[in-house]
């Protein structure tokens, strides 16, 4: 299914923007629905820039009105001219991001050492011998390379983090660990529950605004009546 140019971006104005389910979101950024909770409590590594998909032509105001009207509804993506894909060498990574990819290098290396290296370069977008150097500790800048979450980067998604790792688990005769099911059946609870927060804290905001306002109208009365 094609995604939008820039997931996290696009996701991040649907949250700010409409009234669309997470999950929602989530299916058509090609997001792990966690990414966009995080997006929606401000959790992410850095506050993200929102990126309108109507504007960019991925999008139609009719898909998301329609989505807004039925939580089950999946959204379409806007069909534009056919992209030509990259069949041979790294992933593209923006230049603001290339000085991270180290870091989730050494984060995949320490956490989920079956994952070959061929498969951390797809995934990041990097070449084996810079892999191999983080490995044996050769690397030029080893000693300011702090492993973070390639993810909570940006270097990957947490889909594609999930699928390397249950590939690489499978390959190596690894139990897969065991399913978290603590959302299943209450990922609409959530939702609801994390949108009455909101709501509940625009309330508290207007209420202490009003008291405000009505605290300063009753001093200047009481000057002026002095």
């Amino acid at each position: 299914m094609a995604q939008p140019l820039m997931p996290h971006a696009t996701a991040s104005w649907l949250v700010d923007n409409t009234s669309l389910s997470f999950d929602q979101i989530a299916d058509f950024c090609g997001l792990h629905i966690l990414e966009v909770q995080a997006i929606a409590d401000d959790t992410a590594a850095t506050k993200l820039t929102g990126r309108d998909p109507v504007r960019a032509h991925e999008l139609t105001q009719e898909e998301i009105d329609k989505g807004q009207a039925n939580p089950a509804y999946r959204l379409q993506m806007t069909k534009g001219p056919e992209q030509v894909r990259r069949t041979k060498g790294p992933r593209y990574t923006p230049v603001s991001k290339r000085q991270d990819k180290p870091d989730g290098i050494a984060w995949i290396i320490r956490n989920h050492p079956e994952i070959s290296d061929g498969a951390i370069g797809n995934l990041i977008g990097t070449t084996r011998t810079t892999i191999a150097a983080i490995r044996d500790r050769t690397h030029w800048n080893m000693a300011n390379i702090t492993p973070k979450d390639p993810v909570t980067l940006g270097l990957t998604t947490q889909r594609e983090l999930d699928a390397a790792v249950a590939k690489a688990a499978k390959a190596a005769g690894i139990e897969a660990a065991p399913t978290d099911h603590r959302l299943d059946g209450h990922r609409e609870a959530l939702i609801e529950q994390l949108r009455a927060e909101r709501e509940a804290a625009a309330r508290e905001a207007e209420t202490a605004g009003q008291e405000q306002l009505s605290d300063e109208e009753a001093l200047f009365g009481r000057r002026d009546n002095g």
